[in-house]
């Protein structure tokens, strides 16, 4: 990957560990279905002036149920559910390894000798931040998470098979499709009491994460992500969301004293170093070694 799309990896990456904070303040009003659907109410207001993708309407109907509903949902009722923010920032990142297994399956994306090294790496991570886990998380909560991971790893290959589509007016009009079904989805599980008393006592701390939930997160992290999907294979992407956890842990523990044992530093470690061995411009390296000395 170029130095400039490693940068905006990262930054999604900072973006979205931030998020798991956000989330968890919106929660704290509002239910989870209602709460993504407001979230996509206010992501969806630009295509009043952006007009639709070139994208067949089924594909982009796939694509919003799995990258967004799907995922969005199951995160909200994760941590909903018993699911610490900072813990769920490291467990949706199982959507890498979806994302490899799924590309490899649906794309035919082979995945080289170092993908997989790193992701190895970065899974042993993953295994020491899980051993600290203890009374903090519900079985219920960490797999409404893991389906989360599930449909974001789906959504991920989805989207790199749209092949090349402006990815901005795409984040939109997928924001566009999600409020009805969400709504609803609202109306019948939280109950129209819940959404209107919910509404009645949210102030602007509230709607302030609802805003990040929808802007930088949705318009910004989603717009830079589709980007990088569609620039490169999808197994080459996937693992930097690996470095979600770092900043979601991080923020989680800033913003909300959310507290974790140092065998999950261990494991942010490995993770750090997964992702070396798979952004390291080990190619590009090699040729400017030559040419020196050619």
């Amino acid at each position: 990957m170029a130095p400039r799309h490693i940068a905006l990896a990262v930054l999604t990456a900072a973006i979205w560990g931030f998020n798991f904070v956000a989330i968890r303040v919106g929660l704290d009003t509002f239910p989870p279905l209602l709460l993504t659907t407001l979230r996509f109410i206010l992501a969806a207001l630009p295509a009043l002036v952006i007009r639709p993708p070139k994208l067949p309407l089924r594909q982009l109907l796939l694509i919003s149920a799995t990258l967004f509903l799907g995922q969005f949902v199951f995160v909200f009722l994760g941590i909903d559910n018993g699911m610490p923010p900072g813990l769920s920032s490291l467990v949706i990142q199982a959507q890498s390894f979806f994302t490899i297994l799924l590309a490899a399956l649906m794309l035919g994306e082979k995945p080289s000798v170092r993908q997989l090294s790193g992701v190895a790496v970065a899974f042993c991570g993953l295994g020491l931040i899980a051993l600290s886990v203890g009374v903090d998380v519900t079985y219920l909560g960490l797999g409404l998470t893991l389906i989360a991971a599930l449909s974001f790893g789906l959504g991920n290959v989805l989207m790199r098979g749209a092949g090349k589509v402006d990815m901005l007016p795409m984040v939109v009009w997928m924001s566009v499709i999600l409020p009805i079904p969400s709504f609803l989805l609202s109306l019948m599980f939280e109950g129209w009491p819940v959404i209107v008393a919910s509404m009645a006592k949210a102030d602007l701390l509230a709607y302030g994460a609802v805003f990040y939930l929808a802007v930088p997160t949705t318009l910004i992290g989603f717009g830079i992500w589709g980007l990088l999907l569609k620039t490169y294979p999808a197994g080459t992407v996937a693992p930097f969301a690996l470095l979600v956890p770092l900043f979601g842990m991080l923020s989680a523990a800033l913003v909300l004293g959310e507290r974790f044992p140092p065998v999950r530093f261990a494991g942010m470690a490995l993770i750090v170093g997964g992702l070396l061995i798979l952004a390291a411009p080990l190619q590009r390296l090699r040729n400017r070694r030559r040419a020196r000395v050619g």
